[in-house]
C-alpha cells in the first residue's frame, strides 16, 4: 500500500517512522490497526517496563503488561474474541550479551574517521539505513559530510562504502549470469539510486545504468556484502539505545581492538 499505511499518522511522515519515536495512543492504535491490515508498516509498540502491543506475521495480536487486565479479558471475550495466556510475546526484543556485540557508535570520533577516510579517496559512500528493508545513499565528498550527518535519521544503521566507479563498462561486465544484485547509482542529476534485480531485470538495470554517470554492483547476500565500516547513529546525549545492530565488518573489529587497546 501507497505510504505503507503511514499516511496522515505522523506528522513527519514515513520519515518520522522510526526506532524510539513516541506516538500518542490514539497513532499507537491506527498502527496496530495497520499491521493488522498488513499495509507494510511494522513495529513493536512498547512503553518500557510497563506494557507492549505486538502483531505477529500471522495476525495475532500479542500484548503484554505489568498489571493484571482482568476487566480487558473478560471485555474481549464479550466481543467474541479468544484471548490467551503466554509467558511472554515471541516478538519480544532480545538483547544480544555485551561482551558478543561490535558496535560502533555513529558519533564525533566515528565521523572524524570518515573525514580522513573520505579525504584520502578509501570512503565515497553511506548507506543510511533508517527501516528494516528502507534505506537512502548519499555520496560523499569533505564539503558534503557535515549536511549529510545533520539529515540522517535518529537511530538510523550507516554503512560506508568506497566511491561509485565512472566506468560504467567494467561495471556491466561484472553483472553475474543470475542470482539476485543491487545496482546502485548517480545520475546526472546528482541523485543516488539503487534497486535490487534478478536475472529477468537485468536488462532494465542494465539499461540504468548504462545512463548512469557512476555506479557499482554490491552483492545482497550475507557473507557477501562487506561494507568498509558500519556504525549505528547515537541519540543526542551520545548513547546507543537503537535496538538493531550493524554486521561487524573487518573495519569494525579493528575499531573494537583499538579501543580496547586504550582502555
Amino acid at each position: 500500500m501507497h505510504g505503507f499505511g503511514l499516511d496522515g499518522l505522523l506528522p513527519a511522515g514515513p520519515t518520522g517512522f522510526h526506532d524510539g519515536t513516541e506516538v500518542p495512543l490514539e497513532t499507537g492504535l491506527e498502527l496496530v490497526r495497520a499491521m493488522l491490515r498488513d499495509y507494510g508498516a511494522w513495529c513493536r509498540l512498547e512503553a518500557e517496563g510497563a506494557f507492549a502491543v505486538h502483531v505477529g506475521w500471522d495476525q495475532y495480536l500479542y500484548i503484554s503488561s505489568s498489571r493484571p487486565c482482568e476487566e480487558a479479558l473478560a471485555r474481549s471475550r464479550e466481543l467474541g474474541l479468544f484471548p490467551e495466556r503466554l509467558d511472554a510475546s515471541p516478538y519480544a526484543f532480545e538483547a544480544e550479551e555485551e561482551d558478543e556485540v561490535i558496535q560502533r557508535p555513529g558519533d564525533d570520533g566515528f565521523w572524524a574517521d570518515l573525514h580522513r577516510a573520505v579525504a584520502t579517496g578509501r570512503a565515497g559512500m553511506l548507506e543510511e539505513t533508517y527501516l528494516e528493508g528502507a534505506s537512502r545513499w548519499h555520496r560523499l565528498t569533505s564539503h558534503t559530510l557535515d549536511a549529510v550527518r545533520v539529515g540522517l535519521a535518529p537511530r538510523a544503521r550507516l554503512a560506508v562504502w568506497p566511491s561509485l566507479s565512472t566506468d560504467i563498462e567494467a561495471v556491466l561486465r561484472a553483472l553475474p549470469a543470475e542470482g539476485l544484485i543491487e545496482g546502485v547509482w548517480q545520475d546526472d542529476d546528482g541523485d543516488i539510486r539503487s534497486a535490487i534485480a534478478d536475472e529477468a531485470e537485468f536488462p532494465e538495470l542494465t539499461a540504468r545504468l548504462s545512463r548512469a554517470h557512476a555506479a557499482a554492483l554490491l552483492s545482497v547476500y550475507a557473507g557477501e556484502r562487506v561494507a568498509l565500516c558500519t556504525a549505528v547513529m547515537p541519540d543526542n546525549d551520545g548513547v546507543v539505545r537503537a535496538r538493531w545492530r550493524t554486521e561487524p565488518t573487518p573495519g569494525d573489529r579493528d575499531w573494537a581492538f583499538r579501543q580496547r587497546v586504550v582502555r
